[in-house]
């Protein structure tokens, strides 16, 4: 079986520690997931030419235990990495990817669905890659993923980030990288980020244009300490360069039809700049968040030099200027703006609108009265944590009233804090206004995070850029023009070579800077980077495209040139097929349609020894109990009343409870209300933490500790946005809660939430409970099958427990695939609340409170 479950990743410059340490949250740190498996080998190898990095991870697994399970292999990757192939190979049968459009590979997999081939789900949200697949005992898995991404220059260097967490003890765990660099390397350092039991560990050896990096512990050196059986692996391995330049900045390769341009001057003098910074105080501000705020403000404003002017605005529901016109960053200035800054108190709503719009008035008035030097770079710094709540609140309203105020000269840099704000929205407004966004994680570094993105818009040395080519020489060019060029990054132009007598390709960059540029000079590229590079730039042009026409134009560009180059993207699916004695196996890696999973896609691996092995509790309640020895589903439904607490696990030797608060319709329905759970409680005692799931909000609380989470987020919790949240108790018991959102206006609906446990979870010999007792599988019998009252339900009798039970065959719903319309499972129907089939009688199972334990029955 195949289990979804999406976390975010970090960034690739910042890995985001957990919040708290807590037994719920381990799973998502590991490389490699399963219990009583053999880890054989990990391997991370990283090729990078030309500041293009080509990453393959590896890894070979054992399933040691005695029983049939799930082993998992996670991968974060970097947000703008392209996946360009899977492969698994699982008892010798081996999966392999080719990347097709979305609509093909949907069907080729629908019909090997259709056929019982394949069947399940499982995601990569945001920057995790995550797989799952069942297996038998003794069997041998390998996984091996490979990715594609663009070196990004910042702050004078390449950084190369790779995340190693393979969660347990390897015999072999490799990292190596390789670099060329044509015009040579200037340095290469491999900072030791893992710990410092790994300091001496790290082998670097270069020349002129080569380097390889390796890291390679032993089992011994991997370990916490000398007879540890955990592994101290688990950080981000990192490699830093950068390359020789020559002092004209220009860098010209050509190979293979192609050129690559590569623009990175130095020796400029900076322009100064005209700096509106817009901070969102409303009450989700309040605490950690605005005091890591305050504290990068205090060190920003501190940067700023005398030919700068600046001021700030800050906004709830009103919106308040610090001044309303901007002033000379004088030290005098400075100091005034800091004890602003202190002196916020975060309270209310947010007004995005109105503070965008008042910034925008802001340097407009400066530009009309002449205080803005022409050569001078001009813009708004926006950081928020949430979604606008007054005023103005519909996001493509705001994005246009900004967009028809902005000037050409003026940009618009977006901030956005933690999980509950809407970064699509920031990233396009941004990208809308020559900017850039970026989400910075609220916890402990949230100021550093905040200091290195002002310290890389921070110091513009050149405007309005433009990269010419000779008039019929190329095609296909990527974006040449460029708004601002910042110190310490590099601007890349790539395209395809036309026909033509040329022995020579030359380029001729021209700009707006405080002192003149000498000319530039030519070089060796491969097409896989000016594909990288166009796919990108198409992406971003879609997200702002005006038109569905044009839209739609740009997804056709996308999907030919994905095809091509083999990258996965929303618009292309990477379709897996195996082959063995039963034939070809089809499975399927595709994308989203909510574009704010950010660069999500999700991945389909289906090995199935059942097709249904999840207890269900769902729907009115519906519970589906799967008997894994019988090979059979058992169904019952609960009437119970609204406000009353049902237990569905009950085990004092693990120490974990998990109760449902049942919440009732509208309005009777055939002269009676039907019930939902409206609540889910997963407690354990044992660690002192409870995960309570509604369908509003997910409250996460240890200790002093108390977290809560939207629905739209996607958090540490592991939240799938607007879908479903996973918790994991010490890696043996794993429990998804699914929402289901109802018509704020039905009639009758309420938004309510279906629960689903894994069979093979691992419970202690004490557990009981409405799904709990089915831990120890009873014994059964069901005969006497014949026709019943309903010709399309046959009726029998089920000796199960000691009682004699008249059941139905019939069908339940499960909503894991398809929350709408959902997928049937067959079953035998007990009647009357389960009676005969659960120990005592329904009502023994009510309790007084969510994290209450069940008593003896």
């Amino acid at each position: 079986h195949v289990v979804a479950a999406s976390p975010p990743a970090a960034p690739s410059s910042n890995p985001l520690p957990a919040p708290f340490s807590s037994p719920f949250l381990t799973l998502a740190r590991r490389a490699i997931q399963g219990n009583d498996i053999t880890v054989k080998s990990y391997k991370v190898e990283s090729r990078i030419t030309s500041r293009f990095a080509h990453t393959t991870v590896k890894s070979s697994v054992v399933n040691s235990g005695p029983n049939a399970q799930s082993i998992g292999f996670n991968v974060e990757i970097p947000k703008r990495a392209f996946i360009n192939n899977f492969t698994m190979n699982v008892n010798g049968i081996t999966f392999t990817g080719s990347v097709k459009e979305k609509s093909v590979a949907r069907n080729l997999y629908a019909q090997a669905r259709a056929r019982g081939k394949a069947a399940g789900i499982v995601r990569y949200s945001m920057e995790t890659f995550r797989t799952e697949v069942h297996v038998p005992p003794g069997s041998k898995v390998e996984f091996e993923l490979h990715y594609q991404e663009m070196m990004q220059r910042k702050l004078g260097v390449y950084q190369h980030t790779l995340h190693l967490q393979p969660g347990r003890l390897v015999p072999l765990l490799q990292v190596d990288v390789y670099i060329f660099e044509p015009k040579g390397i200037k340095f290469v350092t491999a900072s030791n980020t893992l710990g410092e039991q790994f300091s001496d560990l790290t082998k670097i050896t270069h020349t002129k244009e080569k380097a390889h990096i390796v890291f390679k512990p032993t089992l011994q050196q991997q370990r916490k300490c000398e007879n540890c059986t955990e592994s101290a692996v688990d950080g981000v391995f990192t490699v830093k360069y950068d390359v020789e330049r020559e002092s004209n900045a220009g860098e010209l390769q050509v190979s293979d039809g192609h050129f690559v341009q590569f623009f990175a001057p130095s020796d400029l003098s900076p322009l100064s700049k005209n700096i509106v910074f817009v901070i969102d105080v409303s009450g989700s501000m309040w605490g950690l968040k605005m005091k890591q705020t305050v504290e990068a403000m205090k060190a920003i404003l501190d940067d700023l030099s005398m030919d700068d002017y600046f001021s700030i605005i800050d906004f709830n529901h009103n919106v308040r200027c610090w001044n309303e016109d901007l002033v000379q960053a004088s030290s005098i200035q400075v100091n005034e703006a800091k004890k602003y800054i202190q002196s916020i108190k975060p309270n209310g709503g947010t007004n995005i609108n109105e503070a965008l719009l008042r910034a925008v008035q802001m340097l407009l008035r400066a530009s009309n009265q002449g205080l803005i030097d022409p050569r001078s770079v001009s813009m708004i710094i926006l950081v928020s944590d949430g979604d606008p709540t007054v005023g103005e609140i519909k996001l493509s309203t705001i994005q246009k009233n900004v967009k028809r105020v902005m000037r050409e000269e003026f940009s618009l840099y977006s901030l956005g804090i933690g999980f509950d704000v809407d970064f699509d929205f920031l990233e396009r407004i941004a990208m809308d206004n020559r900017g850039i966004a970026q989400r910075i994680y609220a916890n402990h570094d949230a100021a550093d995070q905040l200091k290195t993105f002002y310290s890389q818009v921070s110091s513009p040395l050149l405007r309005t850029i433009a990269i010419h080519f000779p008039e019929n020489a190329v095609n296909n060019m990527t974006q040449n023009r460029f708004d601002k060029f910042f110190h310490g990054s590099e601007l890349i132009v790539a395209g395809k070579l036309q026909p033509s007598d040329l022995t020579t390709l030359q380029s001729l960059t021209t700009a707006s800077a405080v002192s003149p540029m000498s000319p530039l000079s030519p070089f060796r590229f491969s097409s896989s980077m000016w594909a990288y590079i166009t796919v990108n730039q198409l992406l971003a042009e879609r997200s702002l495209a005006p038109t569905a026409n044009k839209k739609r134009r740009i997804t056709q560009r996308i999907m030919a040139l994905a095809v091509e180059h083999q990258f996965v993207t929303p618009f292309t699916a990477m379709l897996v097929e195996g082959h063995d004695q039963g034939g070809t196996e089809r499975l399927i890696a595709d994308s989203p349609r909510d574009s704010k999973h950010e660069y999500s896609f999700l991945f389909c691996l289906c090995y199935l020894p059942h097709p249904f092995d999840f207890n269900v509790v769902d729907n009115d309640p519906h519970f589906i109990i799967h008997l894994p020895k019988s090979n059979m589903d058992i169904c019952f439904n609960i009437d119970s009343k609204p406000g009353h607490i049902l237990n569905l696990i009950s085990d004092p030797g693990t120490g974990v409870t998990i109760n449902g608060q049942l919440v009732g319709s509208k309005k009777m329905k055939n002269n009676k209300i039907d019930t939902y759970f409206g609540t889910i409680s997963i407690y354990s005692k044992t660690h002192g933490v409870q995960v309570i799931v509604g369908t509003n909000r997910i409250d996460l609380m240890e200790g002093r500790n108390n977290h809560s989470f939207s629905w739209g987020a996607t958090a540490e919790v592991t939240i799938v946005k607007e879908g479903h949240v996973t918790v994991m108790v010490d890696g043996k018991i794993s429990v998804m809660v699914l929402l289901h959102r109802v018509w704020k206006k039905h009639p009758v609906q309420v938004d309510f939430l279906g629960i689903y446990m894994s069979s093979d979870n691992k419970y202690s010999t004490r557990v009981h409970g409405l799904i709990g007792q089915f831990a120890q599988e009873p014994e059964l019998k069901v005969y006497g099958v014949h026709e019943g009252a309903d010709p399309k339900k046959k009726e029998a009798t089920m000796e199960v427990k000691g009682n004699k039970v008249a059941v139905t065959r019939g069908w339940q719903k499960d909503y894991r695939r398809d929350k709408k319309r959902g997928s049937d499972v067959y079953c035998w129907f007990i009647h009357n609340s389960g009676k005969g089939f659960i120990d005592g009688s329904y009502t023994s199972y009510i309790l007084p409170q969510l994290d209450s334990f069940l008593t003896a029955i």
